[in-house]
């Protein structure tokens, strides 16, 4: 565990949210709100939380929805995104949080961009990693064959059952595969250990089967706003990434990482860290710059 990390038990709507909180320091700004994606946990943001601390900034990464085990409901409605941007809400709510930055990889992205878009009052900035912009995503998935090839996956884990079956099969290798040397070992054993319990790889892959239409048709954001894509990237193809900055109204940042992997969080945290620390320093409070 970092130095100075410390894990709690938040309870939002009657469901108990584990969270990593790092302590920064300095005053004067809003903390940042890290999401993780699947099938990761908010371990994934370890390093970044460190560097973020280094540098004043107070961060909470909680184990979103299915992941906590206070926080595993079993209906599949229950993962609709407007549960899960509930979550972080109600999460702000409880930690006495008027605004926060806002910080999503893969799915955590998603949850991200629909707070901010659904929240702006609540949202000082929004650092969106790999994913974006949930539009942008759907467009380039109707759009461009390859992002439509490279999805394939998804409409495989909304089926029952048998998605469960292959990740969890021979020890995770399926998982333990697609993290390569990437992720730290101690990392993957974290998310390994969350997912591996009873019930809770099925919760996970519920936020799959939850999908609607609807959810790609999500408000553009308005607040400053950073997205940071890897052109390694196996999921989220380039037509996506471009077509981003469509769909952001506020001030727009695109870092584009040559040749990394999915996993940017682990792969490149000095990356994500300096663009979040950019965001803050710049909107401490969500103070207004000039407009793009």
């Amino acid at each position: 565990m970092p130095r100075d990390e410390s894990h709690s038990t938040v309870t939002v709507g009657g469901l108990g949210f584990d969270v990593r909180s790092r302590p920064g320091g300095e005053e004067g700004h809003d903390p940042v709100i890290l999401l993780h994606g699947f099938p990761e946990t908010s371990a994934s943001w370890s390093t970044v939380a460190d560097l973020l601390a280094t540098a004043g900034i107070t961060s909470y990464a909680p184990d979103q929805r299915g992941y906590s085990p206070g926080a595993r409901p079993t209906d599949i409605a229950d993962y609709r995104l407007h549960e899960l941007v509930g979550d972080i809400v109600g999460l702000c709510d409880e930690l006495g949080l008027e605004r926060v930055h806002l910080a999503g990889h893969d799915w955590g992205a998603i949850v991200a961009w629909a707070v901010a878009a659904a929240h702006p009052d609540r949202i000082s900035t929004v650092t969106a990693v790999s994913v974006p912009h949930p539009a942008a995503f759907a467009w380039a998935r109707e759009n461009d064959p390859d992002q439509r090839e490279r999805s394939g996956y998804m409409e495989f884990f909304a089926k029952p059952d048998e998605p469960e079956q292959a990740l969890l099969a021979d020890d995770c290798v399926a998982l333990r595969l697609g993290f390569g040397d990437v992720v730290p070992a101690d990392a993957v054993a974290e998310h390994l250990r969350v997912l591996t319990a009873p019930g809770a790889m099925t919760a996970a892959l519920n936020w799959y089967r939850a999908m609607d239409s609807a959810d790609h048709h999500i408000a553009d954001v308005t607040v400053p706003t950073t997205f940071i894509w890897s052109s390694g990237d196996i999921a989220i193809m380039r037509a996506g990434a471009e077509r981003c900055g469509q769909h952001v109204s506020g001030p727009y940042r695109y870092i584009e990482i040559p040749d990394g992997s999915h996993w940017v969080p682990e792969e490149f945290p000095s990356v994500v860290a300096d663009a979040i620390t950019a965001q803050i320093q710049a909107y401490p409070s969500g103070a207004p710059l000039p407009p793009r």
